[in-house]
């Protein structure tokens, strides 16, 4: 490796760091101060707190700038001690951030994904972590000059060598404490209480809770033509059965969905739209590889009637990974007693076609979409989040 390869992943290492740490303390700070405005919301478009106040902005309730910080770190560790280390360990170190890297590349790709064809959001910070990992991917793989299957056996040689030098280990033990304190202290959602004992839901501060309303509130509404049954929120999410995060947010949200049943009975209804992601029904989807989720809404919409549509849904999202028409319809047989799929399947599929047209009317792209009182929603939201913004259109509509 170059003095100036080292010099330029040293830069980079040094963005990406920067990069997350501000992320984090945004996010902190939307978590903890009302009224806080992030100073890279520029528009609805172009914003950070769209991005972290999803459900994507954390993983196990940890922000994941907070991983893109530990891994920026370490990379940039590598890079000043690659100049200190013995030959073998110079070699080493390209390879290991080559490795890291391409991990990395891989979470980013996902994440780029979520934020411009799920929320449909760009987040400032989240492109330069971006930048910073295309640019060590790029370096570390040009300097690597060893096998990469020779990897595992270096890095033992190396922990070796990092016991033995106290200096090292210091600097590792440091670098593992403050990683671990500020995951600890990062601000985490309240279990809520329930009188009958039943799966609490969680829940997010009160000064968390104004700031999440604020964003809110400044969110444009849509009037979704969608009937009302004289509830006072109406949650309309539109579907993929093939769609991962569907699949999620299928699981995530019956525990909220349920609590509201419980505290105020028919007064949230949650309404499911179909939007496959297959162009045998899709127009807007030609390119689209979920090729049975046509066939899954059609089963589902065949269950309806017989009550057996809940636990179809469930067997499905179940099997998701592998799902295929001929699954679904044997399936919808044996799960939902659906005996005359093929003979009904023509039919419904123009319901199916009818729900794919609505969703193309109010700017549906991507699954899932929800709209809570006609507030648009790409992605879904955190759990705490779905949960004060359900008690905030009930709040609103009480006299």
């Amino acid at each position: 490796m170059t003095s100036a390869t080292r010099r330029w992943m040293l830069v980079f290492a040094v963005l990406g760091l920067g990069a997350s740490a501000a992320s984090t303390y945004v996010h902190y700070r939307l978590l903890r101060d009302a009224g806080y405005l992030s100073f890279c919301d520029v528009s609805s478009t172009i914003s950070c707190t769209q991005a972290y106040l999803s459900r994507f902005g954390s993983f196990a309730g940890i922000p994941v700038a907070l991983f893109g910080m530990g891994w920026f770190g370490f990379a940039a560790l590598m890079t000043v001690a690659a100049n200190r280390g013995s030959r073998e360990f110079r070699q080493s170190v390209p390879a290991y951030l080559f490795a890291g890297s391409t991990l990395a590349l891989a979470a980013s790709l996902y994440l780029a994904y979520v934020s411009l064809f799920v929320l449909q959001t760009v987040c400032v910070l989240c492109v330069a972590t971006y930048v910073a990992v295309i640019g060590l991917f790029a370096l570390s793989g040009g300097a690597t000059s060893i096998p990469m299957t020779s990897i595992p056996r270096r890095a033992l040689v190396d922990l070796r060598h990092l016991t033995k030098n106290p200096g090292a280990m210091a600097v590792a033990m440091a670098c593992l404490l403050v990683s671990g304190l500020a995951a600890a202290m990062f601000p985490r959602e309240t279990p809520e209480s329930t009188a009958d004992g039943s799966q609490a839901v969680a829940t997010v501060s009160e000064d968390t809770r104004s700031e999440f309303q604020r964003w809110y509130e400044a969110q444009p509404r849509m009037d979704v033509p969608v009937a009302h049954e004289g509830e006072k929120v109406l949650i309309v999410k539109f579907n993929d059965y093939q769609c991962p995060p569907c699949r999620q947010t299928y699981m995530e949200y019956k525990g909220v969905l349920a609590k509201y049943e419980r505290q105020a009975p028919g007064q949230v209804r949650f309404v499911t739209k179909d939007y496959p992601l297959d162009p045998e029904c899709n127009v807007n989807a030609p390119n689209g590889v979920h090729l049975a989720a046509c066939e899954a809404a059609v089963a589902v919409r065949l269950a309806r009637p017989r009550g057996t549509a809940e636990r179809l849904e469930e067997r499905i999202f179940a099997n998701q990974e592998t799902l295929t028409p001929d699954w679904v319809r044997q399936a919808a047989l044996d799960e939902a007693g659906v005996q005359d799929f093929g003979e009904q399947y023509a039919r419904t599929l123009e319901f199916v076609k009818q729900d794919v047209a609505l969703g193309q009317s109010l700017g549906v792209t991507s699954t899932p979409t929800f709209f809570i009182n006609g507030v648009r929603v790409p992605g879904g939201l955190q759990i705490p989040f779905f949960d004060a913004a359900i008690a905030y259109e009930l709040e609103k509509s009480t006299p």
